[in-house]
């Protein structure tokens, strides 16, 4: 194929020569960044390595359309769209690939994730939110492919909510009138990914501007499009979401190859246009690319492409194509176009050169200040060889890492350890114990948030209730809550099945969108991944959203999401970016398999950096809400699903009352024996508690209220202090949260010292609960098994005054 034959329509934007050459210089920076990212990767340097090569020239044309306040959601090789906008330099490139803790020197992930994550910091040093609408922006990346869609459809929809809502116009610092375009780049591979669809569906629904881009290089590392794709062919087989004209539901859906740099940027400006005036969502998938090394650093492309294959790569490589446009529409000459690539490559080798340099002389200067303060010690000590082996070993290593400083000091003190303390020996472990609290800082902060706005910054107001408070079902309780949150702030809004138009399953948000209009309560499909991805997304870009999953059962469809994307957000930008998100569901006893579900473990497991709430009843839940609108932190409320008909009074303040997280209640005070609990199950226990006490035995029920985080202030500890006996109950499988509540107790609160019978749990059978009444009695734990558990305790310290039942 020429030149003449691939000639693409006028650019729609007018670019100079001088715009044209530079794109050429970045796409040769980026190009030699991948070649040396991969170098240093098999020179030991850095851990492993994903580049961008052959995805450049789209990468340009993407950036040319991206504008202050809009956002990104891509993947692993969007390096040169990065750099294009102004948000990477490519010494910040360097510092990520080798992990640069500084996030001054490595500002998307502080070196906590691999090079190709990228993110910009929304967020100041105190944990606010910096204005989003005078820089351009990227939501934190991860690694699971299609992972970014759900958070994409989020962004996209908060821009939807901003043009719309006249409420939240005088929000400037995020939004000037919904302007702004989400973006989302994938490859071709992950496309099968269940999550693209169902979030390329919901932005059609919802129309919501959306430019989606598909790099398609023909694989999926070795696996090609055959086994992809339907027809190979992403846009083919999404045709049917071609909208059929303007003003008509549906999509806009281009196709360009990834090679062409006029009709890519064409593209992009008309694609980016439709999409930001109109709210129209896009696809635009980008062919015949080319992954020159290829996947990763983890194997070779040649292993699995033919020759012919390679061949054909390597002639339409997207940098060569440029430079033939360039040439045959006289933008420049050869010897100008020889000169830029060749500065490119000096460019990144300066670019790695200062940011290995950055990276090692700490690290170099810390190992140096340690082999000091240990000479010390060994000459106070004059132990054996193997101390000076140990050091001699630290003190040659030419490319050491703190765990070697770190590892090296704790096995000396180690060698010490029976010799007499002196000035080096102390002056050794001070060092240790400061290099330990560095190094904590480095990689362990920030799983929750550290502002003003954090959880336990919440000051606690209790709930007041007047003489005549009327008594009603608890969902109205919650109801009213709600009421007030949406009057006090206009950036909160609710989605979910079935919340709009009914006032969700159960009623809480009965009457609301009437009240409110349907932007801030609102009906979705039934997507609980994108139902918490548009969560997600919306948080990033500054709006409070309560998103619901109608059945605790159901979250499973969400978790991957709740884990990859939003419990690790500030931890994984070491407090570059929150999104303080309310999943609001209900769980525990009701009817059957799939709407009894207690699975606590596998949340608490997979959601550390969200908060988890179990409030017993409606009154709690409300605490629980007026705080959390009120923080910065993500959380989880697990309602009681067969709470919502009990009778509640409601509070005078019923939407200003706070519940603090952390600090369990104690139901019922007791000297014998101590049942710590939560949810539907406090209501058992109490039963059960009553029935103990008729037979002699005083139980002290505590309901944890919170199991993330759970009993900061160890309030179960002094109860077993006092009584010196515990049973953990609950209704999730043996082993789930029970064995967390007993590890959290005897462990972290080392609350064993107070013991003196075995402690126990009290869980539900190992296998989901049977249908019918019945079948939650002999599936869950009942307030039979509760009094049985306690009195064969209590047998067991005084078998004369309970004598075995059975």
């Amino acid at each position: 194929m020429s030149i003449a034959d691939t000639a693409a329509p006028a650019l729609a934007t007018p670019l100079t020569k001088d715009d044209l050459l530079n794109d050429y210089r970045l796409a040769w920076e980026s190009r030699h960044a991948s070649l040396a990212g991969r170098k240093e990767v098999f020179m030991g340097k850095a851990k492993f390595g994903i580049f961008g090569d052959g995805k450049e020239v789209p990468q340009l044309a993407m950036a040319r359309a991206f504008q202050n306040g809009d956002f990104r959601a891509g993947y692993y090789r969007d390096q040169t769209f990065m750099v294009a906008i102004g948000q990477l330099t490519w010494q910040q490139y360097f510092a990520q690939l080798y992990a640069n803790p500084d996030v001054e020197a490595e500002p998307a992930t502080g070196g906590r994730a691999m090079n190709g994550h990228f993110a910009t910091r929304l967020l100041d040093d105190d944990g606010n939110f910096l204005p989003q609408t005078n820089t351009k922006n990227s939501s934190a990346d991860i690694s699971p492919t299609a992972g970014q869609m759900p958070r994409l459809l989020g962004m996209a929809y908060a821009s939807k909510l901003y043009r719309q809502n006249p409420a939240l116009q005088p929000f400037t610092e995020f939004s000037v009138n919904g302007n702004e375009v989400a973006f989302g780049t994938i490859g071709n591979a992950s496309t099968s990914e269940g999550m693209f669809f169902e979030a390329l569906n919901a932005a059609g629904v919802l129309q919501v501007p959306m430019l989606m881009s598909v790099w398609d290089d023909h694989y999926g590392i070795s696996v090609p499009a055959e086994y992809q794709t339907t027809k190979q062919s992403i846009s083919e087989i999404l045709m049917g979401l071609q909208r059929e004209g303007e003003g008509q539901p549906g999509f806009e859906i281009f196709v360009v190859k990834g090679w062409d740099y006029a009709g890519l940027v064409d593209t992009y400006q008309k694609a980016a246009a439709v999409c930001r005036a109109q709210h129209v969502p896009v696809l635009i998938h980008v062919t015949e690319l080319t992954q020159p090394q290829g996947h990763s650093t983890s194997g070779s492309h040649e292993r699995y492409k033919s020759k012919d294959r390679l061949s054909w790569e390597e002639a339409h490589d997207c940098l060569h194509k440029l430079r033939e446009w360039l040439l045959s529409e006289g933008h420049a000459s050869e010897g100008e176009l020889d000169a830029i690539e060749k500065d490119a490559a000096a460019a990144i080798k300066t670019a790695r050169t200062a940011a290995w340099s950055a990276f090692f002389d700490p690290i170099k200067a810390e190992r140096d200040e340690a082999v000091a303060l240990l000479d010390k010690l060994l000459f106070d000590t004059g132990t054996e060889n193997k101390l000076h082996e140990l050091v001699d070993q630290l003190k040659s290593n030419p490319t050491p890492i703190r765990a070697d400083i770190v590892r090296t000091m704790r096995r000396v003190l180690r060698h010490v350890r029976t010799e007499k303390r002196s000035a080096g020996r102390r002056a050794v472990q001070r060092h240790l114990e400061q290099l330990l609290a560095e190094n904590a800082d480095r990689y362990n902060s920030f799983l929750y948030s550290q502002s003003e706005q954090a959880i336990g910054n919440i000051e606690e107001v209790k709930p007041r209730y007047a003489a005549d408070a009327p008594v009603v079902d608890a969902r109205e309780v919650l109801q009213a809550c709600f009421d007030a949150n949406f009057q006090r702030d206009p950036s909160i809004f609710a989605i979910g099945e079935d919340v709009g138009k009914i006032g969700d399953v159960n009623q809480a948000f009965a009457g609301l969108q009437d009240k409110f209009g349907e932007l801030r309560v609102t009906d979705t499909g039934i997507r609980e991944c994108t139902i918490v991805g548009q969560g997600i997304g919306a948080a990033l870009r500054g709006l409070r959203p309560i998103t619901e999953i109608q059945y605790l059962d159901y979250l499973l469809y969400a978790v991957q999401i709740l884990s990859d994307d939003l419990a690790c957000l500030q931890y994984r930008t070491k407090g570059g970016q929150k999104a303080p998100l309310i999943v609001r569901t209900r769980g525990h006893r009701l009817e059957g398999i799939w709407h009894s579900g207690s699975p606590m473990g596998m949340i608490l497991h997979s959601l550390r950096g969200m908060h988890v709430c179990v409030p017993r009843d409606m009154t709690q839940a409300a605490g629980f809400y007026n705080t959390l609108l009120r923080s910065d932190e993500p959380a989880l409320v697990i309602e009681c699903l067969n709470g919502y008909r009990l009778k509640e009074r409601i509070p005078a303040n019923v939407g200003e009352f706070t519940l603090p997280l952390g600090q369990p209640e104690i139901l019922l005070e007791g000297s014998d024996i101590t049942v710590v609990t939560y949810g539907s199950m406090c209501r058992i226990v109490l039963d059960a508690a009553r029935q103990l006490a008729e037979v002699g035995i005083s139980v002290e029920v505590i309901d944890v209220q919170t199991l993330l985080p759970f009993d900061t202030q160890h309030v179960i500890a002094d109860s077993l202090r006092k009584t010196s006996r515990v049973v953990f109950a609950d209704e999730d499988v043996p082993g789930g949260a029970t064995a967390f509540m007993l590890q959290q107790v005897l462990d972290e609160q080392e609350a064993y010292r107070f013991l003196d019978s075995q402690p126990r749990c009290l869980a539900a059978q190992p296998h989901r609960p049977a249908y019918s009444s019945d079948g939650d009695y002999f599936s869950k734990p009942n307030a039979e098994d509760v009094f049985d558990t306690v009195y064969e305790l209590m047998s067991e310290v005084n078998p004369e005054r309970f004598p075995d039942i059975y």
